[in-house]
C-alpha cells in the first residue's frame, strides 16, 4: 500500500464555484483520489476556500458588509456545491480558522529565525481617492510582458506571469479606477532568491511533470528570483505575528498555499489523531499531488517548494498537475469578470455524473478547451447515453426480463474470452492513464470498453439464443454483466453515482466503495435477483441550456462613466469618456433625456463589441443599452455595484466578433416585470413568458432577453441583474 497526499487549489470564498474551478482542480483532484482509494492506497484528499484574497475584500466593499459576512455565505454555498457533485474531500475547510492562523505564524516565524525573511522599505500603491494603500489584486494595469490589458498586481492571467504592482503599465485603482500613486512603506519579504539553484535542482529532476508546467517554470527560474513582499497594509487576513505590525497582515499569496498544511493538520485533529499529519508530510515515501490551473503554476512550483525548503523536515510536491483553462467564448472562466457557469445552479439541472463526465471529457490537460452547450448535449447524448448507458441498460433488462436473476457462467468459446480479456485490457490501461493523471485517456479507455461491449452484446445476438439455447444465452449475459461490473468499478473515480448504481443493480454484496479495485476479479453473484433496471442517463437538448445562444453575440460590459461632454458638431448628441475596463469614447443621443449632471460617475451596460462608428467626425467604440418606450427612455445599470469591465453574460458563451447595428436589432431585449418565482415567469409587455433565469423578486423591473416564449433575465456574476435607472413601461425595447 503506498500513501498519497492530494491537494486542490482553493477557490476563493467570493462567489459561487464556476465550471473553471471544476474542470481545473477540484473535478482532477477528485477523480485521482478515488482511484488511489480504489487500488488500496492511504489516501488524504484535502482544500477548502480561501477566504483572504482581495476577490473577497472587493466583495465586501461593495455590499458595504465585513469580509467575514461574504467568505462565510460563500463558503457555505460552495461546500454544499462541492458535496452535491461528489467531490470526496477528507477534509474541505477555509482559511479563516484558528487551527490556519497558527500554523502560518508557526512557518512565519520558523521562515524568519532561519533568515529566509526581511524587513524592506517598498513603494506600493496608494489611492488618494479610496484613502487606502491597495493589495496587489486592487491594482490592474497593462502587463509588461505579453501587453494584456487587464492584468493584476500579482500576476497577468493571460500569459501566467508573476508580477509586482509596480511592474504594471498604466496602473490603476480596481475600486475607483482613478491612477494610484506609489508610497513607502516597511513590509517582510521572503528572500526566493535564497532558494534559486535548490528550486533549479528540484524542478530539473521533475521529468514527469506535465511539459508545460516544467517548462514555464524553468524559464521563471531562469529569469531570476526576486524576493518578495509576504504582507501587505490590509486589515483582513493572518495577523503578522511580530510587534510593530498591528495594522498589516500576511498577504494571502503566502499564507494559502500554507493551507495544504494546515488541513492536514486540522483533518488529523478530527481524528483525535494529532501527529497524523505526519504520515503524508514527513514520510519520505509519500507523494504528494497538486492540483490546480495553468494561472497557479508559480505559487506550486517555486513559492510553495522555497516555503517548505526553508522550513525543512517537509514533503516537496512530487507532482504539480496545473490543468489549462476552459474557456467560455473563448474567455477565461472569471466570476468577477462575469464569464461563469456556477455549479450550484447547474447542479439543479443536471445530475451530479452527466456534469462530471463533460467537464472530464473535455478536461484541459495539456491546452485549453472550450465548453460549449451543444459539444455538451453532442457528448452526453452519443457518449455518455449511447455508448455507456445503452450497453449496461441494454445488458441488465434483457436478463432481468428473460432470467430475473445473474444467470450461470457456462463453457466459454473464443468470442466470450476475447470480451473478457478486454476488461484485462482496460483496466490495465485506466489504471495507469490515471496512475500518470491522464484522465482524458483513461475516460477514453473506459468508453473504448463500453462500445466494446456494445459490439460484443450484437454479435452473440442473446435474444435469439433465449429462443434456441438458453444455456448459451445464460453465459453471453453473464459475460455482459461482467462487463457491465468492470465499467462500474473502472468509471468509479469519473461517475462515482452511475457506478454505485449498477453495481447495486449487479446484486453485488456491499458497496463499490467499499470493495474497490478488487471488484474487478470479484465473482457476480449467480443466481442473485435482479431488480428492474432504469436507464442511467437521459438524452439532453442544448437548447435547455443554451437556446439563447443567438445573444451570445452581445459582449456587454458594466460601464463607468468618467465623463461628458457636448458634441462639438451636433445639438442633441453627447461625447462620453466610459470606463469599461478601460476607456472608451461613446457618442450618445442622450440630450433630450439626461443633463450631464445626470449621467456623470452613471453604471451602465455597455455593447463594446459593435462595430465603431463616425457620428458627426467622433469615432463612437461603443453603445450604452436603454430601454425606450414612446418619449420615455431609462438606462441599463447592474442592481448592486459592478467593477467596470465585469462581463454581463447572462450565461452564455460570448464572442469578442464585431458585429453591426443591423445584427444587434435583429435581437429582442425588453423590460420585463417577474411575475412571479416558482415556476419563474415574467411580464414582457401583454405576454407572460417562461424564464430561464430568475432569482429577482416578485414585482422587480428587469432587462430581459426574449426568444419566442422564453425570456432570460440580463445577469451577471453572481445572479446580479441589469435594472433601469428610471421607470419605464414593461415590454418597452431595449437598444
Amino acid at each position: 500500500m503506498d500513501r498519497v497526499l492530494v491537494c486542490s487549489a482553493w477557490p476563493y470564498a467570493n462567489g459561487p464555484i464556476h465550471v473553471g474551478h471544476v474542470t481545473g482542480s477540484l473535478l482532477p483532484a477528485d477523480i485521482f483520489a478515488r482511484f488511489n482509494r480504489l487500488v488500496g492506497n492511504e489516501t488524504l484528499l484535502i482544500s477548502g476556500s480561501d477566504m483572504h484574497g482581495a476577490p473577497i475584500t472587493v466583495s465586501a466593499d461593495k455590499e458595504k458588509v465585513p469580509p467575514e459576512v461574504i467568505a462565510d455565505r460563500y463558503h457555505e454555498i460552495n461546500s454544499k456545491a462541492i458535496e452535491g457533485l461528489g467531490i470526496s474531500f477528507d477534509l474541505y475547510t477555509h482559511t479563516h480558522t484558528s487551527n490556519h492562523q497558527e500554523v502560518v505564524n508557526e512557518v512565519f516565524l520558523e521562515l524568519l529565525e532561519k533568515g529566509h525573511l526581511k524587513r524592506m522599505t517598498t513603494p506600493q500603491y496608494y489611492c488618494d481617492r479610496c484613502s487606502r494603500f491597495l493589495p496587489d489584486r486592487y491594482v490592474e494595469g497593462t502587463c509588461p510582458h505579453c501587453g494584456a490589458d487587464h492584468a493584476r498586481g500579482d500576476q497577468c492571467d493571460a500569459c501566467g506571469m508573476d508580477l509586482n504592482a509596480q511592474d504594471l503599465k498604466s496602473a490603476r485603482c480596481q475600486l475607483c479606477s482613478s491612477s494610484p500613486e506609489l508610497r513607502e512603506t516597511e513590509h517582510f519579504f521572503l528572500k526566493l532568491s535564497d532558494f534559486t539553484g535548490g528550486l533549479k535542482e528540484y524542478v530539473e529532476a521533475r521529468n514527469h511533470w506535465r511539459p508545460h508546467v516544467r517548462s514555464f517554470t524553468l524559464n521563471v527560474l531562469d529569469e531570476g528570483l526576486l524576493d518578495r513582499p509576504i504582507t501587505r497594509d490590509i486589515s483582513w487576513g493572518v495577523p503578522v505575528p511580530v510587534d510593530g505590525f498591528d495594522s498589516k497582515r500576511i498577504y494571502v499569496w503566502f499564507e494559502a498555499v500554507i493551507g495544504y498544511l494546515s488541513a492536514a493538520k486540522q483533518w488529523a485533529a478530527t481524528k483525535s489523531d494529532p501527529d497524523a499529519w505526519e504520515r503524508f508530510w514527513k514520510d519520505g515515501s509519500c507523494r504528494s499531488y497538486y492540483f490546480l490551473g495553468k494561472d497557479n503554476i508559480v505559487f506550486h512550483t517555486i513559492i510553495w517548494p522555497a516555503i517548505l525548503t526553508g522550513v525543512g523536515g517537509l514533503n516537496l510536491p512530487y507532482d504539480v498537475v496545473a490543468n489549462q483553462f476552459m474557456n467560455l467564448g473563448g474567455q477565461k472562466f472569471s466570476k468577477s469578470m462575469g464569464v461563469s457557469i456556477d455549479i450550484p445552479e447547474l447542479l439543479t439541472k443536471l445530475r451530479p455524473d452527466v456534469v462530471r463526465y463533460y467537464l472530464s471529457a473535455n478536461m484541459p490537460e495539456f491546452k485549453d478547451s472550450e465548453f460549449s452547450w451543444e459539444d455538451f448535449a453532442q457528448r452526453v447524448n452519443s457518449e455518455l447515453v449511447a455508448t455507456y448507458g445503452n450497453f449496461v441498460h441494454r445488458a441488465l433488462s434483457f436478463t432481468f426480463k428473460n432470467f430475473a436473476t445473474v444467470p450461470a457462467k457456462g463453457d466459454l468459446d473464443d468470442r466470450d474470452r476475447a470480451a473478457l480479456e478486454r476488461i484485462t485490457d482496460a483496466s490495465r490501461s485506466v489504471s495507469e492513464f490515471l496512475s500518470a493523471c491522464e484522465f482524458r485517456e483513461a475516460l477514453k479507455s473506459l468508453m473504448d470498453l463500453a462500445q466494446s461491449g456494445n459490439q460484443y452484446f450484437d454479435a452473440v445476438a442473446p435474444w435469439a439464443l433465449v429462443r434456441s439455447d438458453r444455456d448459451r444465452c445464460e453465459t453471453v449475459l453473464h459475460v455482459s454483466l461482467e462487463i457491465c461490473k468492470a465499467l462500474a468499478v473502472l468509471g468509479y473515480p469519473f461517475l462515482p453515482f452511475s457506478s454505485e448504481s449498477i453495481w447495486k443493480g449487479l446484486g453485488m454484496d456491499g458497496s463499490l466503495e467499499e470493495t474497490g479495485w478488487k471488484g474487478l476479479e470479484t465473482p457476480l453473484n449467480e443466481g442473485a435477483a435482479l431488480e428492474r433496471p432504469a436507464p442511467l442517463f437521459a438524452k439532453m437538448e442544448a437548447t435547455a441550456f443554451g437556446g439563447f445562444s443567438q445573444f451570445s453575440v452581445l459582449n456587454l460590459k458594466v460601464g463607468k462613466v468618467l465623463s461628458v461632454e457636448p458634441h462639438p458638431d451636433a445639438d442633441k448628441l453627447y461625447v462620453m469618456k466610459v470606463d469599461v475596463g478601460k476607456p472608451i469614447t461613446i457618442v450618445s443621443g442622450l440630450k433630450d433625456y439626461y443633463t450631464a449632471d445626470e449621467l456623470s460617475a452613471k453604471t451602465l451596460v455597455i455593447l463594446t463589441n459593435l462595430e465603431p462608428a463616425k457620428l458627426r467626425g467622433v469615432k463612437s467604440e461603443g453603445m450604452l443599452l436603454a430601454a425606450e418606450d414612446g418619449d420615455k427612455l431609462a438606462l441599463l445599470t447592474p442592481e448592486k455595484e459592478l467593477v467596470p469591465g465585469t462581463q454581463i453574460s447572462s450565461g452564455l458563451e460570448l464572442t469578442d466578433k464585431q458585429i453591426s447595428y443591423k445584427e444587434f436589432q435583429k435581437l429582442d431585449m425588453r423590460a420585463g416585470v417577474m411575475a412571479s418565482a416558482d415556476p419563474p415567469r415574467i411580464q414582457v409587455g401583454d405576454k407572460v413568458l417562461g424564464c430561464a433565469a430568475s432569482g429577482g423578486e416578485t414585482g422587480g423591473k428587469y432587462a430581459a432577453l426574449v426568444l419566442d416564449d422564453s425570456a432570460l433575465v440580463m445577469h451577471g456574476p453572481d445572479g446580479v441583474k441589469m435594472v433601469f435607472d428610471r421607470d419605464i413601461p414593461a415590454g418597452a425595447r431595449i437598444r
